[in-house]
């Protein structure tokens, strides 16, 4: 039974969550081993493996100790972006993401299905490759309907727009002003009909892992970490766009999962320079006064294709 208690907190965590987070995250680190804890006797689990985590969760690899059946317990810092991740996955279920076997999140605990966490899609030998598997993916998730109480697109693109006059000026570039400002032209566009999918807003390779051989599962590919968003499924396209980036591919992959996915050029096109405003601006609130290359990179190839 000792073996229950021994989750300790990765030191790679705690820097994210005390440099997002503050206090919070703070806080939150110090109540993780108690929360492992409670969550290990309450669901009737033991360890099973070396702890995992990323920027955002901390996974531990567990048994069920009821029937033996591999699985993950994650454990997170509730915030809007990972609210209603435990629903969007069981309004998916079926359509080869993750399978839910308990869910707590009012303390941000779920139990999950375990996959195999050494092969991703991240790292097929093709980028290409990979942006089709998740074309196919959000084709197929972008047919539910958002849940009630999801977060909304609209909401969030009000607010992006609402922040671009007080953020732009902190730009040290004038022709990054320029571009942001063209990109918030394009959101302006879409913004009164924002949609009502299921989105899943960060699919990118390192998202979609592998079924574990014992599994059963007939699917190659499952798709892992929402964070859910009712909206229009152009929104999806730029962490695909982004991930193992090769600028001279930008159009292929973008023009590749418009077609996968069945999308309206011109509206993928706004909504994703949507998506790039909305990352820069998170840069500016972070007091940086440039945007990253790609961001740059991204905005004008697809302002050229919209132009």
């Amino acid at each position: 039974m000792g073996e229950r208690y021994e989750v300790e907190v990765p030191a790679g965590l705690v820097e994210p969550q005390l440099r997002w987070n503050g206090e919070a995250g703070r806080d939150w680190v110090a109540e993780l081993p108690g929360l492992a804890r409670e969550c290990l006797d309450g669901w009737g689990l033991r360890l099973d493996g070396r702890v995992m985590h990323g920027a955002a969760a901390l996974v531990v690899p567990v048994v069920r100790e009821a029937d033996g059946r591999p699985a993950v317990l994650k454990l997170q810092l509730r915030d809007e972006e990972n609210e209603g991740e435990a629903a969007a996955l069981r309004a998916w279920a079926g359509l080869g993401v993750v399978e839910v076997l308990a869910a707590d999140e009012a303390r941000g605990a779920l139990l999950l299905e375990r996959l195999d966490e050494g092969r991703s899609l991240g790292g097929v030998r093709e980028a290409l490759d990979g942006v089709r598997v998740i074309a196919e993916k959000l084709a197929r998730l972008n047919t539910v309907a958002a849940p009630a109480g999801m977060r909304r697109l609209g909401d969030l693109a009000a607010a992006m727009l609402d922040d671009v006059s007080e953020l732009l000026p902190e730009l040290a570039d004038a022709g990054e002003r320029r571009l942001l400002e063209r990109c918030a032209g394009a959101v302006r566009e879409v913004a009164g009909e924002a949609g009502d999918r299921l989105l899943h807003w960060d699919l990118h390779g390192e998202n979609v892992l592998a079924p574990r051989a014992d599994s059963g599962r007939a699917e190659r590919w499952v798709v892992i970490d929402p964070k859910p968003l009712a909206g229009d499924p152009g929104f999806e396209l730029f962490p695909a766009i982004r991930n193992r980036f090769e600028a001279g591919e930008v159009v292929r992959r973008f023009d590749l999962m418009v077609e996968v996915m069945g999308l309206e050029r011109e509206r993928a096109v706004a909504w994703t320079l949507g998506r790039v405003l909305q990352d820069c601006l998170w840069e500016l609130e972070d007091g940086e006064v440039r945007i990253p290359d790609i961001h740059v990179v991204v905005a004008e190839t697809l302002l050229r294709v919209r132009s």
